[in-house]
């Protein structure tokens, strides 16, 4: 198939991508409304220049890039005849789970064991105490994914065979700017650069070890094949986002919503993420953290993803993401 066109829709002056021609390797590009595009390592004089060497000087950067956006004069090109990739190759991507109130109630709704003696609404007000006691606590829930799984934000997304339910979990991303260990809540934001859209696709099968439940979730198996993570369109700076905490999250499968939420949802907000990862972790620039999934994935409507399925993300301000499903027996 061929990629679908992406379009130059986001909030504030201009948004970062990588792209490529049918004549040129990929590069990273500045793009403004309008649907214009501007090769970054030629108008900047550096050739070498990579989207994760602007973030590793996004300080310096910056201003430049406003100064860009703003010169009618530099030259210029239409996004239409371009190919659109993931938007930055990061390093380490951190992912959060069960950050959403309502899809964390759904998904424990939907994996209830059969002989299971509540009912609905009993296991609901249950999980929604658990819900209510981690954001009282304090305690968020993070993972680590793989870049490998990273595609384009209009790449086919091959279903692996062995993949006997997988599910859709569109997210809010955040990109890291510099170095960040152990900062503070009220610091955490200084270390993003901006925001993207991810598709943390996920095999709902195999979440949960079968061999010995007591080994827990297996995370290496159900999120991170090939192409499960697509990535973008843009990552659109911080300064253009007013509220990343008020966002509204909306997915289609075949043009039919199932996901339409707003950040709001979140029980641990961006600045709770980065600071909580980075007790740990050192944070570096170019890396993603995920910040979970709302409600109205696959698990929940009872219909997993498939060959030909084509799936739509689009979060507020940061643009849209168009992939198609390909079963691997027929991926070209």
């Amino acid at each position: 198939m061929k990629p679908a066109a992406a379009s130059a829709s986001f909030s504030g002056p201009f948004a970062l991508g990588v792209l490529s021609a049918p004549d040129q390797a990929s590069f990273p590009g500045l793009v403004i409304p309008g649907g214009r595009v501007l090769d970054l390592p030629t108008a900047l004089g550096e050739p070498a220049l990579t989207a994760r060497g602007i973030l590793e000087r996004w300080d310096e950067m910056l201003p430049r890039l406003h100064a860009l956006a703003a010169d009618e004069t530099a030259d210029w090109r239409p996004l239409e005849h371009l190919r659109v990739h993931a938007p930055v190759e990061p390093r380490q991507v951190f992912q959060s789970g069960a950050n959403y109130r309502q899809h964390v109630i759904d998904l424990e709704v939907a994996h209830r064991a059969p002989d299971d003696p509540r009912t609905v609404e009993e296991a609901r007000a249950q999980i929604a105490a658990v819900m209510d006691r981690r954001a009282a606590e304090d305690l968020p829930y993070v993972f680590i994914g793989l870049p490998s799984a990273i595609t384009g934000p209009f790449d086919d997304v091959v279903l692996p065979d062995w993949a006997e339910q997988p599910d859709w979990e569109l997210e809010l991303a955040a990109v890291i700017a510099r170095p960040a260990y152990r900062v503070t809540v009220e610091e955490a934001l200084e270390y993003v650069a901006g925001y993207t859209i991810a598709n943390d696709l996920t095999d709902r099968a195999t979440v949960f070890r079968r061999d010995m439940k007591a080994i827990g979730t297996d995370w290496l198996r159900c999120k991170n094949a090939p192409g499960f993570t697509p990535l973008g369109p843009w990552i659109v700076p911080a300064g253009s986002i007013a509220d990343p905490g008020d966002l509204r999250v909306t997915l289609k499968l075949n043009g039919e919503t199932m996901q339409d939420e707003s950040t709001k949802d979140m029980l641990f907000g961006i600045a709770r993420l980065v600071s909580y990862i980075s007790r740990t972790s050192r944070l570096l620039p170019g890396d993603l953290v995920l910040t979970g999934s709302p409600a109205g994935n696959g698990m929940h409507w009872g219909r997993l993803l498939r060959d030909g399925d084509v799936m739509e993300g689009v979060i507020t301000g940061l643009g849209a993401q168009r992939t198609r499903c390909v079963a691997e027996r027929t991926a070209s």
